[in-house]
């Protein structure tokens, strides 16, 4: 391969694994990314930025193998209450996200033009700022959070409307984390929890999300993957998976803290940058 080709790869790498656990759309990123580096039109961006969260799936795996462990007992029917709990949580959550997801994709997939992928992380931005500020006000008027939720306090309504913002996140500027642990914050789910929650139940959506692109937008990932090449793809993978592997860690342990707060504050400020600047200076969609 190339020195370019390299370059790209490991820029791909890092972007899908900074962007994948932040609420600025992993997707947009990397659409963004691919159209200026590889020079793919919205499509091939598009359904390439979906495909690319192979790296983020593999890092999610390792990070939470105990509670896929949990999981795949439950599924054997050897799990305990709180890990037939989780399954559940994981089961209705991701159906919901694929009833939602799919028919978005494809009407997503065959736009060329005209989206304001910028409104959507500018939305989530200010959304997270309402999340800091009902943080703080249940801190002041509740000591320690008592009053937040955790799973074994959740339920069926709580599943669906997870699954509904995980399945909004298949329009582009629709950050997948953000949108979920949005909607957790928003229910009254304790921070740490909803993080957690967030970044469990992103593997299957995430793993998903290659399938389907795979599915229906083969031609359009080849096209991708023909301009970097199989060693830059499984390279943008490794990128990925360690560079998410590091932010998964870092999150959930300022979410265990105290800071929360801040971090919810500043993930909303990350949000609103990187949507007004996308806005203001938009990238020109080729037409596929």
């Amino acid at each position: 391969m190339s020195l370019y080709q390299l370059f790209v790869s490991i820029v791909l790498g890092i972007v899908q694994g900074i962007s994948e656990w932040l609420p600025i759309s992993s997707k947009t990123q990397i659409i963004l990314v691919s159209q200026y580096l590889l020079g793919l039109n919205f499509q091939q961006a598009y359904a390439f930025g979906l495909f690319m969260e192979i790296g983020t799936v593999l890092a999610a795996v390792i990070y939470f193998r105990k509670e896929v462990w949990m999981l795949i007992r439950a599924l054997t029917g050897r799990g305990s209450k709180y890990e037939w709990k989780l399954f559940k949580y994981v089961l209705v959550t991701t159906i919901v996200t694929g009833i939602v997801a799919v028919p978005l994709y494809v009407i997503v997939d065959k736009v060329s033009s005209g989206y304001n992928i910028g409104l959507p992380m500018i939305i989530l931005g200010l959304v997270l700022f309402a999340d800091a500020a009902l943080i703080w006000y249940s801190r002041s008027k509740y000591a320690n959070d008592k009053n937040r939720k955790t799973l074994e306090q959740i339920g069926i309504k709580e599943y669906v409307a997870v699954g509904i913002a995980q399945g909004l996140a298949a329009l582009p500027g629709v950050s997948r984390s953000g949108a979920t642990t949005s909607t957790m914050l928003l229910m009254n789910v304790e921070a740490k929890e909803a993080f957690r929650l967030s970044f469990l139940v992103g593997l299957f959506a995430t793993t998903a999300a290659v399938f389907v692109t795979w599915v229906f937008s083969k031609a359009e990932v080849v096209a991708g993957l023909a301009q970097i090449g199989t060693i830059g793809l499984a390279i943008a993978i490794i990128v990925a998976t360690a560079v998410s592997l590091v932010l998964i860690n870092f999150l959930l342990n300022i979410a265990r803290k105290s800071k929360i707060v801040y971090l919810t504050a500043a993930l909303g400020a990350i949000a609103l940058v990187f949507g007004i600047l996308i806005s203001f200076f938009p990238f020109t969609f080729a037409a596929g």
